[in-house]
């Protein structure tokens, strides 16, 4: 069979989680969707709250991923203990608390591995390695097929992930830049990429936020608590189809939300 993977973009904001809960569910029957993953790590601007997760997973994610901002929300850190659906970096040291990665029921008994990955490029270059942890995570556990999000700044630390999981994973997508990119494509030993989902928020903004707000802070002002933008909204999306059976995705394509 051919699985269809929906992965969506960073959630940005209350606007960001009430345009994803609106749209989502259409999106996933447009499209016959059998497994999603959302980045829910921005739904409270800077971290998640309980209830946010909750309506995320209400509007028909099976998992929610996480980044740099997992530990913004303190509410969440019991929350994620007790729900295997959400996942945050696995590369994160083993002092936090959470999952980073899960190995989740798909259509036709499909055992689906989900990995959370955080760079390190211009990132806290604490983490640990992202390349030999997915090593050592590709060796746990019994799947049929493995998607990651590989949450970083860097497009050349993304692009150098995917090659080096080309032929062991079927599909790796970027998050965190919230800008999406054009460069959908299956690499030759069939993994599925995309170098960023982009963002589910507010379209008319800087990466999420206020436009003066990011201005203020290149021109070198007062530090500000940035809050997202009013306004229209837009979800980023790529949908994933892979051949079960081959293991390989065959299709790659950008299904935006405007």
């Amino acid at each position: 069979m051919n699985l269809r993977v929906l992965a969506v973009g960073d959630v940005v904001g209350d606007a960001g989680l009430d345009f994803l809960c609106r749209h989502l569910p259409a999106l996933r029957r447009l499209h016959g969707a059998h497994f999603t993953v959302v980045c829910g790590e921005n739904a409270a601007c800077d971290g998640l709250l309980p209830t946010q997760a909750d309506a995320i997973f209400s509007a028909g994610a099976d998992v929610i991923t996480m980044g740099n901002h997992t530990w913004d929300k303190r509410q969440i850190v019991n929350y994620m203990d007790e729900h295997p659906y959400l996942l945050r970096p696995a590369n994160y040291t083993n002092q936090v608390p959470g999952r980073g990665w899960g190995i989740f029921d798909g259509p036709r008994g499909l055992r689906i591995r989900v990995v959370d990955l955080i760079g390190r490029v211009e990132m806290n270059p604490n983490f640990d390695n992202p390349f030999t942890k997915m090593d050592e995570l590709l060796k746990a556990g019994t799947a049929d097929l493995t998607l990651v999000d590989f949450h970083a700044e860097a497009t050349s630390e993304k692009g150098a992930m995917a090659w080096y999981l080309d032929g062991r994973v079927q599909a790796l997508w970027g998050t965190h830049t919230h800008v999406p990119t054009a460069d959908c494509q299956v690499l030759p030993q069939g993994l599925g990429f995309v170098t960023d989902l982009g963002l589910t928020g507010p379209s008319q903004s800087v990466i999420g936020v206020k436009p003066e707000q990011a201005i203020n802070r290149f021109l070198g002002g007062l530090p500000q608590r940035f809050q997202p933008a009013p306004g229209p909204c837009r979800m980023g999306a790529v949908l994933f189809e892979i051949d079960a059976d081959a293991k390989r995705c065959v299709e790659v394509r950008r299904v935006d939300v405007d």
